[in-house]
This record gives structure tokens, sequence and C-alpha cells, in this order.
């Protein structure tokens, strides 16, 4: 099984007619996509929210990442949603989280989940949660990472320092530590003038260093960003790299108040805030509990393939899907099979939401006109929905809508 999970997300990564050394470093991104990525999800789900209209009776199809996303989605009160994803540690993460979310009080969840680096978890794990798990989440979390530690041990170190974006965050920090930074300094402003005043004098002279130009021509190093070697060229989009991760940065740190962007305490931070007032995710939020609780026999958590899924559904199955920016490993083949799965399985009005790393949406001329013609592009909604988007690492936020 697992062999058959690694040969999926090399076939939708590895470019088996590029160079030999092209196909090395697409190998070396699926390898590192194997294992646990990402432990919150980096796609804002109230923008989300707002792009899809979801109604009483939407039925969404999601790919799972951290979870975050999909339990979040609860609180727009959907029919059901189907929470599908490749990552077996993926999987784990979100079957952890439901049961958390099930069978903890709040004080119990927001130690567990929200913090996420108290002692006190692993006898949370031991008493509350591991009894509820299905065999295959639980070998998962008392299995031991490559250096040997019990991967349930995680929430008592700060489960979001790990992962790969975790790791990238961190070695972030450690480049920013060099030039005497101390990135949690932003955090502490009261205003979004102060924050542009923090990011103009302390973050964005890092850029111009060289050693973060040397370290951002290199595509291994936005591995943690998920953005694989074939997307490279298409985010720098002819631009330095350090230019552009300076410009995203720049729009997490200074285009919303971090008072109310969990995504900044997250990159800043490598975890939520832990005042009472903190931002969370809408999940996380303690008035919105009992409802998500309430809605969450409503997901269905899939270890699948998504089109594979689709595939396998009825037409006029589901009417909202969220792509996140799996369609940037995709092949030409691939997004066709894809959106002609998706094509059928819609019903009138339909909404498809997905994120490029790139700016442009990367359908036109890769998806055949007699498909995308059945598709209406909401380039107004898609801006929007880009420019709420709190989490600020993608170049573009795409909405399409079913015309029937």
């Amino acid at each position: 099984m697992t062999s058959s999970r690694s040969r999926l997300i090399e076939g939708a990564v590895v470019r088996e007619d590029s160079s030999r050394k092209s196909r090395l470093l697409d190998k070396a991104f699926a390898m590192a996509f194997k294992g646990l990525v990402y432990a919150q999800i980096w796609e804002d789900p109230v923008a989300d929210m707002d792009a899809m209209q979801i109604q009483p009776d939407s039925r969404i199809i999601t790919i799972a990442s951290g979870g975050c996303n999909a339990l979040s989605y609860l609180t727009a009160n959907p029919e059901h949603i189907t929470v599908v994803d490749l990552n077996t540690a993926h999987i784990a993460l979100n079957e952890l989280k439901h049961a958390a979310v099930r069978h903890l009080d709040y004080a119990d969840l927001r130690r567990f989940v929200a913090e996420a680096d108290r002692p006190e978890n692993l006898a949370l794990y031991r008493e509350k949660l591991a009894p509820h798990l299905s065999d295959a989440t639980r070998r998962y979390w008392e299995g031991r990472d490559h250096v040997g530690r019990r991967r349930i041990g995680a929430f008592t170190r700060g489960v979001y320092r790990h992962g790969l974006l975790g790791g990238f965050i961190g070695a972030a920090h450690l480049v920013a530590k060099i030039y005497k930074i101390d990135p949690a300094e932003i955090l502490a402003a009261d205003t979004l003038e102060d924050q542009r005043r923090v990011f103009d004098e302390r973050f964005a002279p890092m850029f111009e260093r060289p050693l973060v130009r040397w370290l951002t021509r290199h595509p291994a190093s936005l591995f943690g960003l998920g953005i694989p070697p074939a997307q490279y060229d298409a985010l720098a989009s002819g631009h330095s790299m350090a230019d552009v991760l300076r410009g995203r940065l720049e729009k997490l740190a200074c285009h919303f108040p971090v008072n109310d962007n969990y995504f900044a305490w997250q990159a800043f931070s490598r975890g939520y805030g832990k005042g009472v007032e903190a931002p969370l995710p809408p999940y996380l939020q303690e008035a919105n509990l009992p409802q998500v609780r309430e809605r969450l026999a409503r997901l269905d958590l899939r270890h699948a393939n998504f089109t594979h899924v689709l595939a396998a559904a009825g037409n006029a199955s589901y009417d909202r899907y969220v792509l996140l920016d799996a369609q940037d490993w995709m092949t030409d083949a691939q997004l066709t099979e894809l959106w002609t799965e998706i094509t059928r399985t819609a019903r009138p009005g339909a909404r498809v939401l997905f994120r490029t790393a790139a700016e442009p949406t990367l359908l036109p001329g890769r998806v055949p006109d007699a498909i995308l013609d059945r598709w209406d592009y909401r380039e107004a909604e898609s801006h929007k929905a880009n420019l709420a988007d709190r989490s600020s690492i993608y170049g573009g936020v795409h909405l399409y809508v079913f015309k029937g």
C-alpha cells in the first residue's frame, strides 16, 4: 500500500520527459511529501467560505491537508463534506483532530490542538483520544519519527514546528536570527502602520542579503512551501525569487491586523497565540465548538486520490470543490482527467476554488476548451478572494462557476 501511494505522489510530480537533473529534483520533492507536510492548512477558510457561498444543501469535496478548513467549513452548515488526501500523515492528523473535537471539552481541545505543546497532552491522547482512533491512525501516532521519537510527542513539543512547512518556517527563523532579527517582534505591533514600519525596517532588508538571495535561487529551498520544481519558474515569472518571497511576506505582515490573523502568528511565532484573544481558525473558536461537534458526522474522510473519488461518484453529486494548490503538481493529462470528472459530477451553479503559486489561473491551454467552455471564470470574485486570503503565500486564488 505504501509503495502504491508513493507511486501516486511521484506520478503527480515527476516529469518523465524532462532532464535527468529535473527528474531527480522532482523525486526529491515527492519524497519530501510522503511525511507530514502541514500541521495546519495554509489556505484561509474564511476567504474560502465567502467565495464558495456555502448553502444548507451544499455537498463539498476538498483536499484534507492539515484538516483545519474542512472542520471550519462546518460552521457554514453544509449538507456534507468529503475530505480526501493521499498522504498517510494528513489522514492520521485529520482523524486525530476529529477525535479531539468530538471528545474533548474546550479547555482540553485548546490545550491539545491550539497550544499543542504541553506535557499533559500525552495523557490526554492516551486516555481520551486513542481509544476512539482507527488502528491505522494509532499506529501512525504511536510509531516513531526519523529520529526515533514517538510521533504523538509532537503535541508536547509544539506540533506546528513539525512537518515540512514547520521546518521551512523554522529555517527562516534561523536565517532571521543570523541577522539579529526576532520574527515575533511584529506581533507586538498595535496598528497596521506599526506592522509596516517593522516590516520595512527589519524584514525587507534581509531579502537583499547575499545568503538569502543565494538560498532562494534553488528550487529545493521552496519545497517547504509546497512548491514543486516544475512551478518554480512560473512562480518567479522572471523576477528574483527573493523579491517574490519578500512580496508574499509583505502581504502577510502588512495587509491584515496581526490580532486577527492566525497565519501571521504561525509564521512569526511558529504557533498560535496563547492569549484569550489570540486569533484561531473558526473550528477552534469556543463559540463555534458546539455546532462543529454537532455536525462532525457530516465529514467523510477518505484516504484516496481526489480524481478517483470523483470517478466513483454519481453525476451531479457535488456543488463545491476545493482543490487547494494540488493542480500545480499536475500534468495536462491529469488536469484534463480531473476536470472531466468535476464537470460530470457538478450540479448547475457548482463552484470550484483553487490556488496557484503563480498569479494566473493555469487551466487555459492545458484543459480542453470543450470542458472549460462549460465553466465561467469569475475574475472579480477571484481577485477579491485573493486579497482576502490572510495566509498570503499564494500568487492567485481562482473561482470557476459551472454553467450547467
